[in-house]
């Protein structure tokens, strides 16, 4: 099942997920239509990925068979009762936090396949993590190129509402701390006398290497630590000034303070 894919809303995370399927050659450029509310923006962004914009969502539909809904949250109950019609034939894949299925089923036709996900802005580069919810009203073929789409582009995750929330927190907000991880590392690296792009390729690879060994080889983080820490030895003392300030309970709260925030 080949698709023709249609974006309302063509913001970071919409860019990031075209991005990552056309640099995977899942998707042609030419099959994704794509509308957004400010159309001179939008055409610089469509140009940047040689996808093609559209002046309104009447044409993304017209012209699309999947549809990636990434509007911000506070624009659903405007904008989809409006286009509700339009959509109601399509699959509609959502990336709208918080929009899962239960509250989707509210402003979409009765009948129409749908499904909502968390993403985070790695799929660009074809490295994310994409949380799907395990409720949907996709057939099985519908489910099964979906799924075949976004494990290009991302390790994909299938979860219960429940759970889905705490998943995309530390999925999706964490690249931001990692981020911080990455220039504080470089900070130091300057400091002692590395250029900052050398810091900042080393730590950023060393974040690479160690989730993918993780990944690969599945032992615990507490024993992939301790195959560093030599007895005595330099990194342990990292360790302790590590645990001396914190460095796990700062983790930590942060993603409570997230969880928080979306209550």
């Amino acid at each position: 099942m080949n698709w023709k894919m249609g974006v309302i809303g063509f913001g970071n995370m919409a860019q990031a997920m075209i991005g990552g399927w056309i640099k995977s050659g899942a998707i042609d450029k030419n099959d994704v239509y794509v509308c957004a509310a400010h159309y001179d923006k939008l055409c610089r962004s469509a140009e940047k990925y040689g996808v093609h914009p559209c002046r309104t969502i009447a044409e993304v539909c017209e012209k699309s068979d999947m549809i990636l809904l990434a509007i911000k949250p506070y624009q659903m109950e405007k904008v989809i009762p409006e286009v509700k019609e339009m959509l109601k034939d399509k699959v509609v894949v959502s990336v709208v936090s918080s929009w899962m299925f239960d509250r989707m089923e509210t402003v979409l036709c009765g009948g129409t396949h749908h499904i909502s996900t968390c993403p985070n802005t790695p799929v660009a580069v074809c490295e994310g993590i994409i949380i799907v919810q395990d409720k949907h009203s996709l057939s099985d073929d519908e489910y099964t190129t979906l799924m075949n789409l976004l494990n290009q582009i991302a390790l994909v995750e299938v979860m219960d509402e429940q759970h889905i929330g705490i998943g995309g927190t530390l999925s999706g907000a964490t690249p931001a701390y990692a981020a911080m991880f990455i220039e504080a590392l470089g900070d130091a690296g300057v400091k002692h006398g590395l250029t900052r792009a050398q810091a900042y390729r080393l730590a950023a690879k060393m974040i690479q290497g160690t989730g993918k060994l993780y990944l690969e080889e599945g032992n615990h983080p507490g024993a992939m630590k301790d195959a560093v820490c030599s007895p005595g030895g330099i990194t342990i003392t990292g360790v302790e000034a590590l645990e001396r300030n914190g460095f796990r309970f700062a983790v930590m709260d942060a993603i409570n303070a997230c969880q928080a925030k979306k209550m």
